[in-house]
């Protein structure tokens, strides 16, 4: 029982996510304590009534602005994400609920209005140990089975993306001797020349290219299920991997790649689907 208090839990610490919350809870207070006037709230006059509504809504909003902006930031080693835990996480919201409820209780003294005195306040801290707990080790176990299945996912996609790029293209020559077979991960580009393609692969740091009798639509239909491999012109088929650089002008994009010494232009059909890509 003591190991699970001891997993780590994440320490939410994203300032505008937390800004969210403090806004919302303090109106979600105020709200609730209109409708339903706990603590004898409704036997209060109007005016009464108003200022400690209004009251516990502004303390509310000191308090967790206090305990989820201030003090992370200041304290940051303390929050780390590294080395919080379930049981941190506990007793940094019964903290949280502490310093509301005794700011609940001084606000109460003051106004004379109600009596909410810390026996109250300890005895509502008591009262919450258990649904707190229960409730951050429910979304713990949500959290975690919600990572372990997109990482698993993740790895699934990452195996089957290093066995695509292994794969062996091969492309068939009206002359087999001029026919051509690379992995899929060494294409460079391909560009249409009349009745042949040429087609340009990394060997190492040494660009080469070959020309092979077949048509670029064949080309075309072969890379087909390789989603880096992009057509951005009816000239050239290209691995977005290997570019180098994009640049343009009022004509529209080029495409640079390193050791080839020539651009290759992006056709207007095709560029926003580059824009996708990458």
């Amino acid at each position: 029982m003591l190991n699970l208090f001891n997993r780590p839990y994440p320490f939410n610490d994203d300032f505008k996510h937390n800004s969210k919350i403090i806004f919302f809870i303090s109106i979600g207070v105020i709200v609730f304590l209109f409708f339903f006037q706990p603590f004898d709230i409704s036997l209060l006059e109007t005016q009464q009534k108003y200022y400690l509504i209004i009251g516990f809504g502004f303390i509310t909003f000191l308090s967790l602005s206090l305990n989820l902006l201030f003090i992370p930031s200041i304290f940051s080693k303390y929050f780390n994400s590294v080395v919080w835990k379930i049981k941190k996480e506990i007793f940094w919201n019964l903290w949280i609920l502490s310093t509301i409820l005794v700011g609940f209780s001084f606000y109460c003294n003051f106004l004379g209005i109600l009596t909410f005195n810390f026996d109250m306040v300890i005895k509502l801290i008591v009262t919450s140990i258990i649904p707190i707990s229960v409730l951050i080790i429910i979304n713990h176990n949500k959290m975690l089975r919600s990572n372990l299945m997109l990482a698993d996912e993740l790895s699934k996609k990452l195996k089957e993306n290093r066995s695509i790029q292994e794969k062996i293209i091969h492309f068939s020559s009206d002359y087999q001797k001029d026919s051509l077979s690379i992995k899929v991960s060494l294409l460079l580009l391909i560009r249409s020349a009349n009745n042949y393609i040429e087609v340009f692969w990394k060997e190492g740091d040494i660009v080469r290219n070959q020309m092979v009798r077949c048509s670029m639509i064949n080309a075309e239909e072969l890379l087909n299920e390789y989603k880096f491999i992009y057509k951005c012109h009816r000239s050239f088929i290209v691995n977005i991997a290997y570019i180098d650089r994009i640049e343009g002008n009022s004509q529209g994009y080029k495409l640079f790649f390193d050791s080839v010494n020539f651009s290759i232009p992006v056709s207007k059909n095709f560029a926003e689907k580059l824009q996708e890509l990458i």
